[in-house]
């Protein structure tokens, strides 16, 4: 069963709605307000739900630990930054949460693909984190690597947010899945605002087993892929991020894509 609830800032319930596979809330005269949330309910745990909490950001396929999801509904001017500005903006809104296809879930893709990431662990994966983010600036925030925004030759606000690293050496980034997976791929898509920028030309990737893979890439502003042979892990940490020796001391980080499948089902 899937639930999808507006919660308001007293924690009363605005409208939900109630499917076996398929739920959605809709509304064409009403403005959100501060404070509201979306709230998500599956029967049990540890399952893939699609979700679109606004029609503003595209829908995602995330895996749930728990059996409820909140996505607060973003009115606060710095925050909506990273966002297009028509996020939970106007009176038409629709949002909605399905069941995936077999298919769906099980084939190869982006396995860290998720535009409903927020800064804080939710529940809900692929899940970015990172040990520096600059000036805690939403538009730089660690999540902004896996919304699936690629455009890279700018930099602040959407559509050019990106992970930031305030300058800071040791910064490293890590997407937790929240359940272990199978790679073999991954691609990095580099902020390329030159001469503003600099970039990295030498990576490390680790794994939870501890495996660490280095990686060299370029100042190309497209997706640079790096094949290795299958891992199964639970989550990748890019780190030990050595810059390229120039005037800009702002390298970022747009995209960071996993390419793989669930272990789960192929094992």
């Amino acid at each position: 069963m899937l639930t999808l609830k507006l919660i308001d800032r007293a924690g009363d319930i605005v409208e939900e709605r109630s499917h076996e596979k398929e739920t959605y809330l809709a509304y064409k005269t009403r403005k959100y307000s501060e404070g509201e949330t979306i709230i998500l309910e599956i029967s049990g745990s540890d399952c893939f739900v699609w979700v679109q909490v606004d029609e503003a950001i595209p829908a995602s396929l995330i895996y749930l630990t728990k059996p409820q999801w909140e996505f607060p509904v973003i009115t606060e001017e710095q925050l909506r930054r990273a966002y297009s500005p028509k996020i939970f903006s106007g009176e038409r809104h629709y949002l909605r949460a399905w069941l995936p296809s077999q298919s769906e879930v099980t084939g190869y893709r982006n396995l860290a693909l998720n535009a409903h990431d927020q800064k804080e662990a939710s529940g809900a994966y692929p899940h970015a984190f990172a040990n520096v983010e600059t000036r805690n600036d939403s538009t730089f925030f660690a999540r902004n690597a896996i919304d699936g925004c690629l455009a890279n030759d700018s930099h602040g606000s959407y559509p050019y947010q990106s992970w930031g690293i305030n300058q800071q050496t040791n910064a490293q980034i890590t997407i937790d899945f929240g359940r272990h997976i199978l790679t073999d791929k991954i691609a990095l898509v580099l902020r390329g605002d030159y001469p503003h920028d600099s970039y990295w030309e030498r990576v490390t990737l680790e794994f939870s087993d501890g495996e660490q893979l280095i990686f060299e890439p370029t100042n190309a502003r497209d997706r640079q892929f790096f094949s290795f042979e299958q891992k199964l892990t639970r989550f990748v940490t890019l780190k030990q991020l050595i810059k390229h020796q120039d005037d800009s001391p702002f390298p970022a980080l747009t995209a960071l894509e996993v390419y793989g499948s669930e272990w789960e089902v192929t094992k």
